[in-house]
């Protein structure tokens, strides 16, 4: 049996200061910051008598460049790119800083008088540009609007206050409630409550647990005019459209997210893994249709090829699935015995502790790490994660790795499969290559624009849960088709003057 602790010490903090968002590693090689912006244009600046009125009204105010430039980095490659050139991402800008919904709200009415833009940003761990202040204006730091309010006990809902830090909010809740959300993305302990529900995002459980919008009871949400909403607040409804989800994932363009209201779990206290290799990744992602339709969803079934299963496991001969659960005895020991049969037609039983146990020590080599490859100033790294139906996906994986291979400079194309439903999955490709210093942004988005095409070819998903934020609006109106019309439309009434967050999921800045 793989115990519980076993499972919980792969989520360690590691070197970070907690609760408070860790500069991205690339930040302490910058030699030079120059003038020019990177992704900046016609920055709004703001005037002075709205500075003394912010000042007023918030807790900080951070005027000085060097400042907001440390304050606002992200961990998109695509900033990354920039910086290390020497552009900032956007450096003009002002950090207003507060810890009260009242606060928001005044922020909020102060720069819709003057008709100012606002970025919501908070532990900036997001990998698509989502929080960069691209019109520039007030970036509105809620980093501090990060208290406990209650819990309902009976019904297991919590409610918090949007800019607590994921590793605090796990941990308040593990030890004085016994219970857990099941949500552990990778980012959780650099990344917020409201940053989750902003961007739509999942953990590394969410084949048991869902994704963010499957945990949502509530939240209270601050409009581009400073006045307040609630949404939500039921376990199911028939009162038209859900407009809880029509602001999960809308990434701060239709307002700013302060207080949420999240359905628990209890803390499990069972918990199993096993592990099969398979000749040919097709066949893997085979085996885990067969388990998701028949019934089983193990809290993790992940599948890597044949490149990420040598990094891993140092198994590059096979395309290793570990399945994993945790829950009461009676439904892990039903998940995993469905699983057992339908791995065992066609694949190979493998050591169930040692994968699981390097699973916990390796999962995060992938993607944006160069293990494997020689490091170099040229070298970029990123990973793209989408989702389609099981009917195609095989064939997404076979014509996204090579669509990503055939771009000049690329490493290595690699995947695995992170997330499963019934209908379809999440596939997470890593995009790696090595060029000159200079044609670093062009392979960037040249290999980007190959594996989209791909996706949009076969009508399936841009992104599963690291959201859109200017990464992805190249590719949003394509994909959406009608829909994007409607989209725009929604941002209009919500937001008439485009104050919110403007540039992001494809909407004009």
């Amino acid at each position: 049996m793989i115990s519980k602790e076993a499972v919980k010490r792969g989520y360690n903090r590691g070197n970070y200061v907690v609760g408070a968002p860790t500069q991205p590693g690339y930040a302490a090689g910058i030699e030079k910051i120059g003038e020019e912006a990177y992704f900046q244009r016609d920055a709004v600046v703001v005037p002075a008598e709205v500075l003394e009125q912010l000042a007023a009204a918030t807790d900080e105010l951070i005027t000085d460049t060097a400042e907001v430039v440390y304050g606002t980095r992200d961990w998109w490659a695509g900033s990354m790119i920039g910086e290390t050139a020497g552009k900032p991402a956007t450096p003009t800008a002002v950090i207003a800083k507060v810890s009260t919904t009242e606060q928001v709200q005044a922020v909020m009415r102060i720069a819709y008088a003057a008709e100012i833009p606002v970025t919501v940003s908070a532990g900036r761990s997001n990998v698509t540009g989502a929080a960069l202040p691209v019109r520039g204006g007030i970036v509105l730091d809620v980093c501090e609007l990060n208290k406990f309010v209650s819990f309902d006990e009976q019904s297991q809902i919590v409610e918090v206050e949007a800019g607590m830090f994921g590793d605090i909010f796990e941990e308040l809740i593990q030890k004085e409630f016994g219970m857990t959300m099941g949500h552990w993305p990778s980012s959780y302990a650099i990344s917020t409550v409201g940053g989750w529900v902003a961007c739509r995002g999942a953990g590394q459980l969410s084949t048991r647990y869902g994704k963010i919008e499957d945990m949502v009871y509530g939240m209270d949400v601050v409009l581009v005019d400073g006045s307040i909403i609630t949404v939500g607040e039921n376990s199911a409804a028939a009162v038209g459209p859900d407009l809880l989800q029509l602001i999960i994932g809308s990434e701060g363009t239709l307002g700013v997210i302060t207080t949420v209201r999240l359905k628990l779990h209890r803390l499990p206290d069972y918990g199993r893994a096993i592990a099969y290799g398979f000749p040919t990744f097709a066949a893997g992602l085979e085996a885990c249709r067969q388990i998701m339709q028949q019934g089983a969803n193990p809290a993790a079934l992940r599948l890597y090829d044949n490149l990420e299963s040598g990094l891993q496991f140092e198994l590059a001969e096979q395309n290793v699935l570990l399945i994993a659960d945790e829950g009461a005895p009676e439904i892990v020991d039903a998940v995993l015995a469905i699983s057992e049969r339908v791995c065992a037609e066609t694949g190979v039983k493998l050591d169930d502790e040692v994968i699981f146990e390097r699973w916990l020590d390796t999962r995060y080599l992938t993607g944006k790490s160069a293990e494997g490859f020689k490091r170099s100033p040229g070298f970029v790294a990123d990973t793209l994660e989408m989702t389609g139906r099981w009917r195609d996906l095989p064939a997404i994986y076979d014509d996204v790795v090579a669509a990503i291979n055939a771009v000049p400079g690329t490493l290595a194309g690699s995947a695995h499969q992170s997330h499963a439903y019934v209908d379809g999955a999440c596939l997470y490709f890593s995009l790696r290559g090595e060029v000159e210093v200079d044609k670093r942004a062009d392979w960037y988005r040249a290999a980007w624009d190959a594996a989209n095409a791909v996706i949009i070819k076969h009508n399936a998903t841009l992104s599963h849960h690291h959201g859109v934020g200017l990464l992805r609006a190249p590719y949003m109106e394509e994909s959406l088709g009608g829909g994007f019309a409607v989209l725009k439309a929604v941002k209009a009434a919500l937001d008439p003057k485009n104050l919110l967050n403007p540039g992001k999921l494809g909407l004009e800045a």
